[in-house]
């Protein structure tokens, strides 16, 4: 492929080639595979943050926004919640290298992950409310669960889908049926903290 055309399809689809490498590959990695010059991907992504938050930013305009937007409109808030659970997962599994990238470079902020939690958080209100989510699930409740499905991808292979069964395993501890009284939940400490995927 030319450059010039091969320039157009890397800046049309970052997260194409950056979720392809290591989360701390190089700019000169990533444009390498990208079939670019490192001084042209430098002249579009100045820094490896600015990259990443390319990448993240049209992963999650392609394809989380448009799943939030569907969720909500559900009239089954339960089928709503999982619908956008694994929305989540999905793109997860696939960017994971993207994400712990944006992590890594402090590009992963709340202005990026807020409206999705802040839906699953309405989802999940929506379904306790129907008696369809055990009723003593706290909003805090939910970055913790996600973060714990999320820790699971780094176990298996990316193009598979080995977490649909932790996802229906945390799934199936959310029904009300059969539910056993909660531990109080502790409070949730945001930021950033080595090793974490908490958000």
């Amino acid at each position: 492929m030319p450059r010039g055309n091969a320039l157009v399809g890397f800046h049309a689809h970052p997260h194409r080639t950056s979720s392809h490498v290591g989360p701390d590959a190089q700019l000169e990695e990533i444009a390498r595979r990208a079939g670019v010059g490192a001084r042209t991907l430098y002249r579009h992504f100045p820094t490896k943050a600015d990259l990443v938050r390319a990448a993240l930013g049209q992963s999650i305009a392609e394809d989380l926004t448009p799943a939030v937007e569907r969720a909500l409109g559900d009239d089954d808030p339960l089928r709503g919640l999982v619908s956008l659970m694994e929305a989540a997962l999905r793109l997860a599994a696939r960017d994971l290298s993207t994400l712990a990238a944006a992590r890594n470079a402090g590009t992963l902020t709340s202005e990026v992950y807020t409206p999705f939690y802040e839906s699953l958080t309405e989802l999940a209100r929506r379904a306790q409310e129907a008696g369809l989510l055990r009723a003593d699930l706290v909003p805090d409740d939910l970055p913790r669960i996600m973060a714990m499905l999320t820790s699971t991808l780094w176990s298996m292979d990316p193009d598979g889908d080995g977490w649909q069964r932790y996802l229906a395993l945390v799934l199936d501890g959310l029904s009300p049926t059969a539910a056993h009284p909660l531990p109080p939940a502790a409070t949730l400490l945001k930021g950033p903290r080595p090793g974490d995927w908490l958000l």
